[in-house]
């Protein structure tokens, strides 16, 4: 195989760089399943990955990219054959492993999972991550009891990735869903997704009590710190909590009160580390009663790969809303 493009992250008299460089199969790292990449796309860990902000990789140099959905080249795998269309959403990504940023990836035949029905390379990194994020945090409260019935769910960072897709999926799914943001040029975005009411972060009273009044039925929370302690505060009895990011704080000041007096139960979500059949599973969902109704709205740029390091910046500094698709080959 001649010779491909990548978007390389290197880590060089201590500091963190990032560029274009053409590579070789025997460049990456080992696998079963070669990926001709089509699609990527970029997300909060992307850019803290590629600029330095945050020290995401674990070894250098790699290819950056925790995301990509393409057609198989080759496979030593049965379960894959040339022409497959696949997608690779963590995993170790970007972080343990090349990622999706280039031309061809070569990844273990267990991280690859087959296009469900309906779903082709560029819808599937228009929800990516930040869309399996959503629906595993979704399918995780409703399989502890969570439902239409139980009362509002409330939905933190509501503009980002995985905040604009849950509102759009929980809607769908017939939730009523108050999203919370500290945009308020973005309450006519979010309701056009299916938010039922747009709460600004500048409204909120925190409260200082172990539990406040009961407001909401559960909770998709990606921003932590304060916000969380919130909502443990205000979720109703039996409600779910599912946190799945940090983008306020990583701290978290509770008490148990709401957990035995309410039976609050707090969820973990990590979307990398899920296990194959459960990753199935999900997008399976997501190709049908999780599909997101608004990807039109959501997805607010397409990129050509070679725009993709002008795009970093305006993840760190907030100032992006929805999803950012990479058009790789």
């Amino acid at each position: 195989m001649n010779k491909f493009k990548a978007f390389r992250i290197h880590f060089e008299n201590k500091k963190i760089s990032a560029r274009f460089e053409q590579l070789s199969l025997d460049d990456l790292g080992p696998g079963e399943v070669v990926v001709r990449v089509q699609y990527s796309d970029i997300n909060y860990k992307d850019a803290l990955a590629a600029t330095g902000a945050g020290r995401i990789l674990r070894k250098y140099p790699l290819v950056g990219g925790i995301d990509l959905a393409g057609v198989v080249e080759s496979s030593s795998d049965a379960r894959f054959e040339p022409g497959d269309g696949v997608l690779v959403t963590g995993c170790g990504l970007s972080e343990t492993h090349d990622g999706g940023y280039a031309e061809y990836a070569r990844l273990s035949a267990d991280w690859v999972i087959p296009l469900p029905p309906g779903l082709d390379a560029k819808g599937a990194m228009s929800l990516g991550t930040a869309g399996f994020t959503a629906a595993l945090a979704i399918n995780r409260m409703e399989r502890n009891g969570q439902s239409p019935d139980g009362g509002p769910i409330v939905v933190t960072g509501a503009t980002g990735g995985v905040g604009s897709l849950a509102v759009d999926m929980l809607a769908g799914l017939g939730y009523e869903v108050i999203a919370v943001t500290g945009k308020a040029h973005s309450a006519e975005y979010l309701k056009s997704l299916g938010a039922g009411k747009v709460l600004l972060r500048s409204e909120i009273d925190y409260g200082s009590k172990p539990m406040e009044a009961a407001q909401f039925g559960g909770a998709i929370d990606t921003v932590g710190g304060e916000m969380l302690t919130w909502l443990t505060r205000t979720v109703d009895f039996w409600g779910n909590i599912a946190s799945v990011g940090l983008a306020g704080s990583a701290e978290l000041r509770t008490t148990v009160m709401p957990f035995i007096l309410r039976g609050v139960n707090l969820l973990g979500i990590n979307s990398s580390s899920t296990q194959r059949a459960e990753r199935v599973r999900v997008w399976e969902r997501i190709a049908s009663d999780c599909r997101p109704r608004h990807l039109d709205k959501i997805v607010t740029r397409i990129l050509p790969f070679a725009e993709l390091p002008l795009a970093f910046d305006d993840y760190l500094k907030g100032a992006v809303t929805g999803r950012t698709v990479v058009k790789i080959s």
